[in-house]
């Protein structure tokens, strides 16, 4: 019997929520006219000690606490790395492009922790009426914060859309648990694992699979269920989006994991032609649409649609090798993704002023550095090597062929090519000589601060290094996947003891 405290199985999503109350209480006692960017310091100073308690909590023993609720393993401290990791340069990124005239940043801050005590914890929950708790910790706060420019039309339209679609989604999930709660009498998700084998109702195990299912493949926005998507990137500010397209999806993804080898194993030849047909879709959807696309939040919206159909094809692949390419690339979209929403940020200004394709013509020209970190990232997307895309795609399409999903994977690649098409018009666009009339909006940006610099160095470093020395990531992804999975001794131990009794 493990002897860990049970509070040292969250000390990281402890830490959020303190640094949550301290961030509310210090904005009730500031003045009004009082600026709130110090808060943003605060959250980050906070998240960097989540992330070190993370880290930390790879010395503890692999072991579950608060009554079997939640666990602690190296597949959970790699989520909760993950997601400090997102959140910081998202708080980084805030810091130096929300409106310094704002009354509200002390909220915004305040959110953002709070939206990652639920990410975190739904890493780790290993019950299912944790695991909606944790999900609706989550969701309340991306909610928020997507109507956070509530003076632009496009703002609180995007949060009530974000809102309703979420809360439909959610009730998939519930409907599931209740439906597996009635075939095995339980709401672990090791003891539902355990009676699936010996359940008296296939037919309800399987309909509570396709529930969930639903539920959870809404909050990666995998097609079909991606309709929320542009709408939200778009009305949304995008320091929010630069979080809310990487760090729940990166949690949710932790849940499908999680979910799918640790709770239905048994089930794989239900889920597994389920998932290719869903990665075939979101691929295919997203990279078509975003071909149309002349807004640039609009576009990267499709293509994170297409990245989450390329990450699901890594569920084909067979035990670890599929949890571990589905980690690596979750970290690898990540990166890239909140870098080349940073340089959105600096270039469109906050409330997007600078909204299409052709607004970022010379954009090398006129900011060199920008322009630069612009088409880094364009083409860490396209997976071009030594950039954490390649390596990203490469495990992912490699899984599958090794699992036997030999035509997802050409899928896959077909489909990387046609988004090569929207990456490099948007990096050429940027590469022209600018017009007179392109000259003056970017001249009227603010400059990059101290914050918002480490938040693109943080994105730079992370890019380059999982693509040029991945090892170490992969490494830690591949331990993760080693502690996620159900023995396949005990998946079937009822029916083993009963056999074992009748040769007696």
């Amino acid at each position: 019997m493990s002897t860990v405290p049970d509070i040292n199985r969250i000390l990281p999503e402890v830490i959020l929520t303190l640094t949550g109350v301290l961030v509310m209480l210090i904005d009730a006692t500031l003045p009004p006219s009082w600026p709130r960017r110090t808060l943003g310091w605060v959250a980050a100073l906070g998240t960097t000690l989540a992330l070190w308690s993370s880290l930390w909590q790879l010395s503890l023993p692999t072991g579950t606490g608060f009554y079997g609720t939640v666990e602690t393993s190296p597949f959970t401290v790699f989520f909760h790395v993950l997601i400090c990791g997102i959140v910081l340069v998202a708080l980084l990124l805030a810091l130096d492009t929300l409106p310094r005239e704002s009354h509200h940043q002390g909220e915004y801050y305040a959110l953002v922790v709070f939206g990652a005590v639920g990410m975190c914890l739904l890493t780790s929950a290993v019950e299912l009426l944790l695991v909606f708790i944790a999900l609706e910790i989550s969701s309340i706060a991306t909610y928020v914060l997507a109507g956070y420019r509530k003076e632009a039309g496009q703002g609180p339209e995007a949060a009530i859309k974000y809102f309703l679609l979420g809360s439909f989604a959610t009730g998939f999930l519930l409907y599931g648990v209740a439906l597996i709660f009635g075939a095995t009498g339980t709401t672990e998700i090791y003891e539902i694992a355990h009676a699936i084998p010996t359940a008296q109702n296939q037919a309800l195990v399987v309909a509570a699979l396709a529930l969930m299912l639903v539920g959870i493949l809404f909050k990666v926005s995998a097609a079909p269920f991606h309709v929320w998507t542009p709408d939200v990137y778009e009305g949304a500010p995008s320091p929010v989006v630069a979080l809310m397209s990487t760090a729940p999806k990166a949690a949710a993804f932790a849940l499908l994991l999680r979910v799918i080898y640790e709770m239905f194993p048994t089930l794989q030849a239900v889920w597994s032609p389920l998932l290719w047909v869903v990665a075939v879709l979101s691929m295919t959807v997203g990279n078509l649409a975003a071909l149309r696309q002349q807004n640039v939040k609009r576009m990267l919206a499709y293509s994170s649609i297409a990245h989450a159909g390329y990450l699901l094809a890594a569920f084909a692949g067979l035990g670890t090798t599929g949890i571990a390419a589905a980690s690596f690339y979750t970290a690898a979209y990540a990166a890239m993704n909140v870098g080349i929403f940073a340089v959105v940020t600096l270039v469109s200004g906050y409330n997007d002023e600078l909204p299409l394709v052709q607004d970022f013509r010379g954009l090398v020209y006129r900011s060199p550095l920008l322009g630069g970190l612009l088409i880094f990232f364009l083409v860490s997307l396209v997976g071009i090597p030594f950039t954490g895309g390649f390596f990203g795609k490469f495990y992912s399409f490699t899984a599958a062929v090794g699992g036997g999903a030999v035509w997802l994977a050409i899928i896959g690649l077909l489909n990387s090519g046609l988004a090569a098409a929207y990456y490099l018009r948007l990096a050429f666009a940027a590469a022209q000589r600018p017009t007179e009339e392109a000259r003056k909006p970017l001249l009227a940006l603010p400059q990059a601060g101290i914050a918002v610099a480490a938040a693109l160095l943080f994105a730079v470093a992370a890019t380059l290094v999982l693509g040029i020395v991945p090892g170490e990531v992969l490494h830690a992804a591949q331990s993760g996947a080693h502690t996620l999975q159900v023995p396949p001794t005990d998946a079937v131990m009822p029916v083993n003891v009963e056999m074992l009794q009748l040769n007696k």
